[in-house]
């Protein structure tokens, strides 16, 4: 048998673990891989010293986001670097908040939650893509965001991963004929797993249908992995119109037409252009509510990214400002610093930060709107349920993205906002994928990449409340928090 180095002993299977929780996440999916994933980190920090617990943190992490973070390769390859190193250490982290010994199962859940939740807000209002709980948009955890949210979620796939170490351990101490580990804390993280996941599945999920409304999900199409420069703005707005031509023949006809994010690129303003006249125009021989991606200047140094409604006679009748900005992709922070480390010239102005719950009230009914980058935070459509909308609308754009990494990972994120909002959700994007998914988080359509496509469904709109909707993120924060304290409390009684 091949006995690897004492390094190596730590090194391998840390990276492993990544990797493994790397494949649960989209475009791969392979869910049951995450609480592998977990497990294997979990048995791996058994009996480590700190030093040792944030190296095999680290690897962990570097094993996860190297494949997890690959669509930032898109940006520039010495960014995506930073980016993966930096993303890592908050699995660094979590290792290193988890007791070698005693209390180490509560406490590794707890830390690793936390380190996630960090994640998702800091620096600069955080990261979610690459989470774990992306990988069970489609596992019978994502019950678990009805009650609370994609934290929830995360720390199911934790605790699920202890529960698959311990059993590990358990049998092979069993082969052995050693002393064998209880089974008495696996049968409880199991049996509790279970319970929180029926309990979601029987949770409020958003009520029954106040009404019905017919979409028309509108993609242009176009060739995928080309920036904003190598693309006319035009052949993109003509792409789109040449794709809503055929919706005014749908029956019963479309009571909104949902267009992506910033597929109207001005150089000037929207009021009193042609393509406000020509967009009214269109909206009122729809006879529907269209819903628009538009950019303008704000000033020689900032753009406005907004989402524009007309209403079916030909007037606009709402404007939302994007709230949650692409860092380096929509803005740069502290430019004047990182200009001296980066070519910036592919972000050459900053998107203004809008204000707002993204409720924008409609004659097609109240929306919770959702842009690109947002569908990712649920605080966002958080606050637009808890304001009144009734359906979650995502106009989006991750056309300058060769992969379908990018793409996947939002619609298990919108996956995710569904279940955890109780609202059905409509997205659509220049080259895909535009999709409808139910509040049960099921994906009953969706297009192809980078094809001319017009999606038409009935969507539901609901007023009901979710657990998550009335709670937020409190209360998993607080059992974490709870589980790491309690976690390191059992082993320095034993010290």
């Amino acid at each position: 048998m091949i006995r690897l180095p004492r390094r190596g002993r730590v090194a391998a299977p840390s990276v492993a673990a990544g990797i493994l929780l790397a494949l649960s996440l989209p475009p791969f999916g392979w869910w049951p891989l995450g609480p592998l994933g977990a497990g294997l980190l979990y048995w791996r920090l058994g009996g480590l010293g700190v030093r040792a617990r944030v190296w095999s943190g680290w690897l962990a992490g570097l094993g996860c986001d190297v494949i997890g973070l690959a669509w930032a390769r898109a940006f520039n390859w010495y960014g995506a670097v930073v980016l993966i190193v930096v993303e890592a250490l908050f699995f660094a982290a979590a290792a290193a908040l988890t007791p070698p010994q005693r209390g180490r199962a509560p406490a590794f859940v707890g830390a690793c939650t936390l380190a996630e939740a960090l994640r998702m807000t800091w620096p600069f209002g955080g990261l979610p893509l690459g989470g774990v709980f992306l990988g069970q948009a489609h596992s019978p955890l994502v019950q678990l965001a009805r009650l609370g949210g994609p934290l929830l979620i995360t720390a199911g796939v934790w605790a699920a991963g202890v529960a698959v170490a311990t059993l590990v351990s358990w049998s092979r101490a069993r082969c052995r004929g050693a002393g064998r580990p209880s089974l008495v804390g696996v049968a409880l993280v199991t049996c509790g797993i279970v319970a929180l996941a029926v309990a979601g599945a029987l949770a409020p999920d958003g009520g029954a249908p106040v009404r019905t409304l017919r979409v028309a999900l509108v993609q242009g199409g176009g060739q995928r992995g080309l920036s904003k420069e190598q693309v006319s703005p035009t052949t993109v707005y003509e792409a789109q119109l040449a794709a809503t031509a055929g919706v005014g023949a749908a029956r019963p006809r479309p009571e909104l037409v949902l267009w992506p994010e910033d597929v109207v690129a001005l150089d000037r303003p929207l009021a009193g252009s042609p393509e406000e006249d020509r967009l009214g125009r269109l909206a009122r021989e729809l006879g529907t509510t269209l819903v628009v991606g538009v950019t303008e200047p704000a000033s020689p140094t900032t753009f406005r990214n907004e989402i524009v409604a007309w209403g079916p006679g030909g007037h606009v009748v709402g404007v939302f400002e994007k709230v949650h900005r692409v860092p380096f992709g929509e803005y740069v922070p502290f430019r004047s610093f990182f200009s001296h480390l980066a070519d910036l010239s592919g972000v050459p102005t900053d998107a203004v930060p809008g204000h707002g719950t993204g409720l924008m009230r409609t004659p097609a009914g109240p929306l919770g709107l959702l842009v690109s980058f947002e569908v990712f935070y649920a605080g966002r459509s958080h606050a637009s349920v808890r304001a009144g909308a009734e359906l979650l609308a995502v106009p989006t754009n991750t056309s300058s993205y060769s992969t379908s990494q990018v793409p996947a990972q939002e619609i298990a994120a919108a996956a995710v906002q569904a279940v955890e909002t109780g609202r059905d959700l409509v997205q659509a994007a220049p080259t895909g994928y535009s999709a409808v998914v139910t509040n049960r988080g099921v994906v009953v359509s969706r297009s192809m990449l980078g094809t001319r496509q017009v999606l038409i469904a009935t969507a539901a709109l609901r007023r009901g409340l979710t657990p998550y909707d009335h709670w937020g993120d409190l209360p998993v924060l607080l059992l974490a928090a709870a589980a790491l304290v309690a976690g390191w409390s059992r082993q320095l009684r034993q010290s």
